[in-house]
């Protein structure tokens, strides 16, 4: 199982990015994804969770910002980010569980190698 992240870059405040993740030798529908954030000296973060059955999740940090999808013809999610805060500055993790659903880290067994998001005041 590999996980390519990309879509990210520097953006100024009130902007938008959009963050894909190309999957290989998992389905993206048939088990749990999500995308994560660290922020520099900040612990992990999830920023948005999608499970097999289509239950999404969004902390109240990027409710109503950030949208998380899926293309199962490309095996593919995207998290699709809106009126981008500096407080978003980030590099941004997606993630991939053997789970149908997983709702915290340790859930998630494969990892993309992480794409850089920086937003500008």
């Amino acid at each position: 199982v590999q996980l390519q992240a990309s879509g990210g870059g520097l953006v100024q405040a009130g902007g938008s990015l959009r963050l894909s993740c190309a999957v290989s030798g998992r389905s993206v529908t048939a088990n749990g994804m999500a995308w994560f954030r660290q922020a520099p000296g900040k612990e992990r973060d999830e920023v948005a969770i999608i499970t097999s059955e289509g239950w999404i999740y969004y902390p109240n940090s990027v409710k109503g910002r950030f949208t998380i999808s899926r293309d199962s013809a490309k095996n593919t999610v995207y998290l699709q980010m809106d009126n981008l805060k500096p407080e978003d500055t980030a590099v941004y993790y997606c993630a991939s569980s053997a789970r149908p659903a997983a709702w915290e880290q340790e859930g998630y067994d494969v990892w993309g190698q992480g794409t850089l998001v920086t937003v500008s005041s």
